[in-house]
């Protein structure tokens, strides 16, 4: 499980990166689609990491909820 979570928390790592370099690279380019490129990076610069918490905190809730529910 451990191993798990590392190769899950590298990939998010890699993911964040890429998209903070596709949001410089619309930033720095003068495409016809660099607006909207630009404002859907930053959007999901700011969405994906807290998507990933909301998740990561209901699944420790979730989770602490089951125990409790079966050990009484």
């Amino acid at each position: 499980m451990k191993k798990i979570k590392r190769i899950l928390a590298f990939v998010v790592v890699i993911l964040l990166f890429s998209l903070y370099g596709l949001t410089l690279y619309a930033a720095l380019t003068a495409s016809p689609n660099s607006h909207a490129l630009f404002q859907a990076s930053l959007y999901s610069t700011v969405v994906i990491p807290i998507m990933i918490y909301t998740y990561m905190l209901v699944y420790k809730l979730l989770k602490k909820w089951s125990q409790d529910k079966y050990n009484n």
